[in-house]
């Protein structure tokens, strides 16, 4: 019989070493894991800086550069434009305020002067039938003398209010020539007026 020969050491070599690397890996898995920790939690301006500093050295062809600067020109008389822009558009805005503010102040006005020239048109209405009046109650050969002092316009002013009767006794009275030019006058008073 042969004698059996001892057990070779590669298979437990073999799975020695597959459990120190099993371990070595856990352990630096630990050690990953820290490292990741630890590049998350630092702010990442350095190597933003880094990066930018980078770019800057890089070298652009011209016609780039060129480019470059003729957009940011551009964008630089965008800009003024947009700026002039707005400051005329703030200028309109005030403008149209201050108009409205003088549109509201002239309809005011105008309502305020209505009403002062209604006022006044009532008071010369009031003034000219008491006027009229007067002339109706005084003899008509006085009254007479008065209208031919008169412009024609005005004298008919006055005849055309009076009562028919009292007029008729001062236009008797009146000289032919006068008399004839305030009759012109009453008759074409209303020459103009619309028909209905």
């Amino acid at each position: 019989m042969k004698q059996a020969k001892s057990p070779s050491g590669k298979p437990l070599t073999v799975i020695i070493l597959t459990l120190l690397t099993s371990a070595a890996i856990r352990l630096g898995a630990g050690d990953l894991a820290g490292a990741s920790e630890k590049i998350l939690s630092e702010p990442p301006a350095p190597r933003v800086e880094k990066v930018a500093k980078k770019v800057e050295k890089c070298q652009q062809p011209p016609d780039v550069v060129a480019l470059m600067r003729v957009l940011n020109e551009r964008k630089a008389r965008l800009d003024q434009r947009e700026k002039r822009l707005q400051d005329r558009l703030q200028a309109l805005n005030i403008a149209q305020k201050k108009l409205d503010e003088n549109r509201k102040a002239l309809v005011a006005a105008e309502k305020r002067l209505e009403e002062t020239l209604t006022i006044a048109d009532k008071a010369a209405e009031q003034d000219l039938a008491k006027l009229t009046a007067v002339y109706e109650d005084m003899k008509p050969k006085n009254a007479a003398r008065l209208f031919e002092s008169m412009a024609p316009e005005f004298a008919a002013g006055f005849l055309g209010r009076m009562d028919p009767q009292r007029a008729a006794a001062i236009m008797s009275s009146i000289q032919p020539q006068r008399a004839y030019e305030i009759s012109l006058i009453l008759a074409g008073r209303n020459a103009g007026a619309p028909e209905n």
